[in-house]
């Protein structure tokens, strides 16, 4: 009787590194669920400055120069759940920036930098489109018994600091005061994002395209709201200067779930 050696495809994975089974990928594929603790600020940008951080196809839309800096720590898991048995691989800290925008007339927002703490998470940015980049992200935690820090779903005072390279770079305080039932609008749309792959072999264009996520399992806990302060005390290049604050609104603090389950194709960016 013959044997006939099993085919050898090569190595796979959804993610580099391939591997003959995949089990070595960096990313799962998705859908990925994420339930975190938030702390935003809304504020406002000179209209001018958000519009040359928009691609073709989007437009600042009904409310020009509206932006948002958010904080947040996740927990994360793909469907198996087995990253919850590991907390240094399924836990991260978040710090980025939105901007108000509209495709066709559709509300979205654009989120033209972000930083994390934590390598999956920014692989799993990339492949999205968001710019995210390696930061040391920190931000109050509400504790249930004692003194060192703030109740939760309680007035309370919150804070974030980034720190990029050894510089600090953004801090936001919210002094939450009263409970409110609408999630904060630039929380509340689908984001909008370029997945940029740059050139590589002389004859493959670059890869540029408008995208958008498809997420389930949108869960808002109780909502937190008070007046903020948002500083930047460096910037970490000229162009993120635009970014700064003409006028600052108020904060806010919540739970906040969702799943992604992976991307829509917008338009060419």
């Amino acid at each position: 009787m013959t044997m006939t050696a099993p085919v050898n495809t090569g190595p796979t994975g959804y993610s580099l590194p391939l591997s003959p089974t995949g089990a070595s990928a960096m990313l799962t594929p998705p859908p990925w669920h994420f339930s975190g603790e938030v702390i935003m600020v809304d504020y406002r940008v000179d209209p001018e400055a958000a519009a040359r951080f928009l691609p073709p196809g989007l437009s600042l839309g009904s409310d020009p120069g509206a932006a948002a800096a958010i904080f947040a720590e996740w927990q994360w898991c793909s469907e198996s759940g087995a990253e919850l048995a590991d907390p240094q691989r399924c836990q991260f800290a978040e710090f980025l920036i939105l901007l108000a925008c509209e495709h066709n007339g559709v509300p979205m927002a654009r989120c033209p930098y972000a930083w994390v703490d934590s390598p999956v998470p920014m692989l799993r940015g990339w492949v999205q489109g968001m710019p995210k980049q390696f930061g040391a992200i920190h931000q109050t935690r509400p504790r249930s018994v004692g003194l060192a820090g703030p109740k939760p779903n309680a007035p309370g005072r919150f804070d974030g600091a980034l720190s990029v390279h050894g510089r600090r770079v953004a801090e936001i305080t919210v002094r939450t005061e009263r409970r409110i039932t609408q999630p904060p609008q630039l929380h509340a749309v689908p984001l909008v994002h370029t997945r940029m792959f740059p050139t590589w072999t002389s004859a493959e264009p670059p890869l540029a395209q408008l995208v958008t996520s498809e997420v389930t399992g949108v869960e808002f806990g109780e909502i937190w709201a008070g007046d903020a302060d948002l500083r930047f005390p460096s910037v970490p290049d000229a162009d993120f200067a635009g970014l700064l604050p003409v006028e600052i609104d108020q904060g806010y603090v919540f739970s906040y779930a969702e799943t992604l389950c992976g991307g829509k194709l917008l338009g060419e960016a």
